[in-house]
This record gives structure tokens, sequence and C-alpha cells, in this order.
């Protein structure tokens, strides 16, 4: 599969990233964005390739870096360290073959940034706001989008939270599609309102978030919970996972209550933008 992937790409006119990331200030020309690896349909993310093109990145806004990817039994010791670097910024690494890191970025000297469209917020940066809000009777609402892979359905999610009443959306450090330019076209201006976060430790934030007060809900076609009759609390964190495996079990596991939305029986699934979307309505229609 992946090979058909790659192969997929390859119709795409090779294109070279200028590799400095004083670019990243504005969107890049077309001609600078290397396009490979995504669905014919789907903008590209930036791609970001150099030794020391990354590492400037990852001191000056490791927010901003997705994932970055490195060559398979590179032996070289800069990437060596340049690897460990990441994941002190607690950002997701992958080994990958040199055809692959090629179909993103040349020349890469082993390694490719993949960026987001904007650079998400560390939960230091908003953490004493939401423990505070209990304490201070404030209403708050957090959204936690995990295991989504269609940029699409997360550019829906984030259009939906900010028209909904979301405070801020967690996201977790991997295992999604990044903010890529279909992300931030499919939700229409929103990605620039809405506050992202990326924990370093999603299941961690949750945990903290429940042991201050906050309800802690899931959403999920496995419960006989019915969202409709359900009583929201002051402060909500409402998490909804993606359509082939669900909520993840740590989130699951510290869920006061996973709720259902009603459906008939011979449907299948809600997809994940349109489950959280209706989970959030419930919640606005009750609040707003």
């Amino acid at each position: 599969m992946e090979k058909n992937r790659y192969e997929k790409g390859r119709r795409f006119k090779e294109r070279s990233f200028v590799r400095t990331p004083e670019s990243l200030k504005s969107r890049p020309k077309a001609e600078d964005v290397a396009v490979a690896m995504s669905d014919e349909g789907s903008a590209p993310q930036v791609a970001v390739g150099g030794i020391r093109e990354v590492r400037e990145l990852l001191e000056k806004e490791p927010m901003r870096v997705h994932r970055i990817l490195f060559k398979q039994n590179s032996g070289d010791s800069r990437l060596y360290a340049l690897q460990k670097q990441a994941k002190k910024n607690h950002v997701h690494v992958q080994q990958v073959e040199t055809r692959i890191l090629d179909s993103y970025a040349r020349p890469n000297q082993g390694v490719v940034a993949l960026c987001n469209e904007k650079s998400l917020l560390p939960w230091s940066e908003v953490e004493q706001e939401f423990l505070e809000a209990v304490q201070n009777k404030e209403r708050k609402l957090i959204a936690v989008a995990t295991n989504i892979e269609d940029p699409r359905n997360l550019g829906a999610c984030i259009r939906s939270a900010l028209g909904l009443g979301v405070d801020l959306l967690l996201l977790p450090a991997k295992g999604m599609c990044g903010i890529t330019p279909t992300v931030a076209k499919t939700s229409a201006g929103a990605l620039e309102k809405m506050r992202i976060c990326r924990p370093e430790n999603l299941e961690a934030v949750i945990a903290e978030l429940k042991k201050v007060g906050y309800q802690v809900l899931g959403l999920d076609a496995d419960t006989e919970t019915n969202l409709a009759a359900f009583d929201f609390a002051e402060q909500v964190v409402l998490a909804v996972g993606g359509e082939d495996v669900g909520l993840p079990p740590f989130i699951r596991k510290q869920c006061d209550a996973v709720l259902r939305i009603p459906m008939k029986a011979d449907a299948h699934s809600y997809n994940a933008s349109v489950a959280l979307s209706l989970g959030l309505y419930e919640w606005a229609r009750k609040r707003l």
C-alpha cells in the first residue's frame, strides 16, 4: 500500500522546498512546496529538509512541527542528535526509506520536518486559565479529538468547535493528521481563531482537569447513556475518537460518562466531525 501511495505522489511535478524556516512566516510559493505522499485532492504539508533547517525549526518553532521523518539506519551522528532533540520537544519522529524523504523535499540530508499551518499551543501556556476556571466558577468547554487521519474531518471539527463555543481544542502529539492546508481550508477560517493545544502528555492533562473538577465525557456508540438526556456540568471535557478505532482506552477509562448519539439501528456510525458537532450542539443548546 505504501508503494501505491508513493507512486501516486510521483505523478506530481517534483519540487524543492526553499529550506529556511523564515519562509514559514508566510505561505510559500507553489513551486517551493514539495508535493508527495498525500491524496491528490489534498493540499500538501509544508516540508522542510536539511539538518540545519530542521534544527532551527525545533529551536524556534517546535510547536509548528507536526512530525519529523528520518532516514532509516543512516549511521549519521548528527541525525541521531537531532532525533534526541525532537523527542525532547515531544515531536513525533519516524524512520523511513530514502525514497520517501526524497518525495517530500530535496536535498534533505536524511531528515524532513512536516509542518503545521500554524504553531499549536503548549499546555503550559493555557494551564492556569483552565485549572482556575472551576474555582472561579467560569464555564469552560474543552474538546478533544484523537485518531483523526482525514484532514477534511479535522478541519470540520475545528469549524464546529469554534461555532459551538469550545474554548480549547486538545490534540494528541501523534496518531493524527497534521494541521495541513486542507485542514485550514475545510475549517473555513476557524483555524486562525480556534485555540488548539498539543500537550506533551494528553492523558496526564485530562487527568489533571478531572482532578480539579472537570466532567470528562466521551462520545461512542458502545454505550447505553443517551446524549440527549445528559446533564452537563459547567466545566466539560468532551472527547471524540476516529471512526475506525473510537475513543482511545486512556481517555475512555477517565470518562465520567460515555455518551451515545441517537442513531437508527441499520446505520453504521457517524464520522468524527459529525459526532463531535452533535455532541457540542447538545451542550450549546442547553448553555448558549
